[in-house]
């Protein structure tokens, strides 16, 4: 049960510090001034929940583990982010749909782990949902705004699906140490695709049917790109061992 209950925080842990590192990519080169601090803040809220979730990771985990440890000296393997949340950015069409797939999800995920056995993760949920709140709003803002725009931002997003669906059904299918969680994620996939629905059929963009769908992500079986994220995120750290401020 511990071990399940360190896993499956880790796991949340990864995700959103993956996300925050690709986020990260756009500070000082947003479209405009504006949407680039919304961007950087999106990010700074992603960083601040991994940090909370790492923490409590850390303190059932014991031996020493630090937040700093657990995201700057573990493997590739050893993480066990999403994949959607690994792909590159490519361009601002592509970053906002990743950011709204995954804040959708994440939204209903946040409201379930509230009401869950988990005191600590019922804590940390509460405080980071009312982030993600805003986190769906501008995401579904940029979706519509992009998918009913011009000819040429219209084909951009529908290019951004075709890249990004794929990785979707990873967010719902559990692996072994998600099974003891309280996530029910039939209910979760059924409010998120409802809302996915929604927010395309403004957007006058269409969901692939039939597609096939990637996993691996939560069991440590990773892209190409993650490797290339770690070597930025933990470079310091590997290059100065132990180094502080």
């Amino acid at each position: 049960m511990k071990y399940a209950l360190i896993d499956y925080t880790l796991h949340l842990a990864d995700t959103t510090l993956i996300l925050a590192q690709r986020n990260a990519e756009w500070c000082g080169h947003g479209p405009i001034l504006e949407q680039d601090i919304a961007i950087t803040n999106i990010t700074l809220d992603l960083l601040g929940q991994s940090r909370n979730f790492y923490q409590y990771a850390a303190s059932l985990i014991g031996h020493n583990a630090s937040e700093d440890s657990l995201a700057y000296l573990r493997k590739e393997r050893e993480f066990k982010n999403l994949l959607l949340v690994e792909q590159p950015n490519k361009d601002w069409g592509q970053t906002t749909l990743r950011q709204f797939l995954f804040s959708q999800f994440h939204f209903f995920l946040l409201e379930q782990l509230q009401k869950g056995n988990d005191t600590q993760l019922a804590a940390i949920a509460e405080k980071s949902i009312k982030e993600t709140t805003y986190h769906v709003r501008w995401s579904s803002e940029w979706v519509i705004r992009l998918g009913d725009g011009t000819e040429e931002s219209h084909q951009r997003m529908e290019n951004a699906i075709e890249e990004l669906w794929r990785y979707t059904d990873e967010m719902f299918t559990p692996v072994e140490y998600e099974n003891e969680s309280s996530v029910d994620f039939k209910e979760l996939k059924t409010k998120w695709l409802n809302n996915v629905k929604k927010v395309f059929a403004e957007a006058t963009l269409t969901i692939p049917e039939n597609e096939f769908m990637q996993t691996g992500g939560k069991s440590g079986v990773h892209t190409e790109h993650l490797g290339y994220i770690l070597s930025d995120l933990q470079y310091l750290q590997r290059t100065f061992p132990g180094a502080t401020w």
